[in-house]
């Protein structure tokens, strides 16, 4: 469910038109809808009560501060994957003790720094590094939580630039030295606490089978380390999907009943619940994606539309700087004009391209779109995670402004960059 609709043919974010939203602060433009992260953040923890489970929103999908304070004003917690990541929670008045580290490169710099904040866990992911923590620890005189990372063997069946969970892939540690390597920290790492265990295998999952099956493959070694090693948490990670084909629809109230194969928070709840709910452990998930991704849309204006006799391109003021997914994914982001088309409901296909000097610089290829014009304005739907923190100043361009909006009012969260910004630190 999200908070983005057509009224009138009007896109429609809340109480807000886009497109007085774009007039005002210019393109290209990200706006979230601050009613659709909290609604998603309450509909997950109201489904998963059960478990009185801690979450913690993989902020590398969005860790824009007006997002962040969000969620850690409803008590949220946060997977960080940097010491960047950590000072972003602290400043948008989040809870170190709420947040787990993750990330197989951690610096002496980013562990001393967790460390210090009295973060909840290390999510270690080597023995170098496990051994790093330790030697870290032991000279700072302090006892550093962790919990091992598992690598489950278990496909998510995702995108293999996505997928964390099988032997292929760089994260975590193999599912079979786990107790050995548990054994080996217990009684020879004496700076460490070991707090628990996690595991994570992948992103954009849309189903409940790959969570059940890597859940029930983890249960016997959970309750053996419970058992030998007094470990408090169990993390199950995160990955649950959102929609991107046919994303406006999915905000209309009745769009689940229609589509009972998209998976919800019930649905979620009621496949892993039953085997989470006896194990006498604190349950720790990491949402990221679908807690912010439909939760925010990119607004673009038409520069120029050139057909070539071969193809219709609509050149817009966006580019993959702005937006890599299509680029780097070849993702798909639904694109809905922000006022309807006068077309009288043709549609051509359309290959939307950006300015940047590369042939991947394009959100989509031969699409049926609406007639399009110079100046018409569009929104890319879907945009809300893995979208301006995965922007860059390639071939010099100013990173978009942010907007959040809630009700009818539209607040400024992060500003436009000035060509100033783009040197500042530089010198000849």
């Amino acid at each position: 469910m999200h908070h983005f609709s057509l009224q009138g043919g009007d896109l429609f974010v809340e109480g807000c038109r886009i497109s007085d939203i774009a007039r005002e602060h210019g393109t290209p433009l990200y706006v979230y809808s601050a009613a659709t992260i909290t609604d998603n953040y309450d509909a997950l923890a109201t489904a998963l009560a059960p478990l009185d489970p801690m979450i913690c929103f993989a902020m590398k999908a969005n860790s824009t501060l007006g997002v962040l304070s969000l969620l850690a004003r409803r008590g949220c917690g946060f997977d960080l994957v940097s010491g960047g990541e950590l000072f972003r929670v602290k400043q948008a008045g989040g809870a170190p003790h709420r947040c787990t580290f993750a990330g197989v490169g951690k610096t002496r710099a980013e562990i001393e720094a967790a460390i210090l904040a009295g973060v909840y866990s290390f999510n270690a992911e080597s023995v170098a590094e496990l051994e790093a923590i330790n030697h870290i620890s032991g000279e700072m005189k302090q006892r550093a939580p962790v919990a091992i990372r598992v690598n489950p063997n278990v496909d998510a069946g995702t995108h293999a630039k996505i997928t964390t969970g099988t032997y292929e892939n760089k994260f975590g540690i193999a599912f079979e030295e786990i107790a050995s390597l548990y054994e080996y920290a217990a009684t020879s790492l004496k700076n460490l606490e070991l707090r628990g265990v996690q595991m994570h295998i992948g992103s954009q999952i849309t189903e409940t089978g790959p969570f059940v099956k890597a859940i029930q493959k983890m249960l016997p070694l959970v309750s053996e380390l419970k058992r030998k090693h007094n470990i408090q948490f169990f993390d199950i990670g995160g990955g649950m999907g959102i929609v991107y084909k046919d994303a406006l629809a999915s905000g209309k109230p009745d769009w689940w009943k229609a589509n009972p194969q998209q998976m919800t928070p019930a649905m979620y709840a009621a496949a892993i619940i039953p085997l989470l709910k006896d194990l006498g452990l604190k349950i720790l998930i990491e949402p990221g994606r679908f807690l912010t991704g439909n939760a925010g849309v990119l607004v673009t204006d038409v520069l120029y539309v050139k057909n070539t006799g071969a193809k219709n391109f609509v050149i817009v003021d966006a580019a993959m700087n702005d937006l890599i997914r299509p680029a780097f994914y070849d993702s798909y982001h639904e694109i809905i004009p922000l006022v309807a088309s006068e077309g009288k409901g043709k549609l051509v296909p359309t290959d939307v391209v950006g300015p940047v000097c590369e042939s991947g610089d394009y959100f989509t290829k031969d699409r049926l779109l609406p007639v399009l014009k110079a100046g018409d304005k569009i929104a890319l739907m879907s945009a809300g995670a893995y979208g301006f923190v995965m922007s860059s100043n390639y071939n010099t361009r100013p990173r978009p402004a942010e907007i959040l909006v809630k009700g009818n009012k539209a607040t400024i969260v992060r500003k436009r960059e000035k060509f100033e910004d783009l040197v500042r630190g530089e010198t000849v």
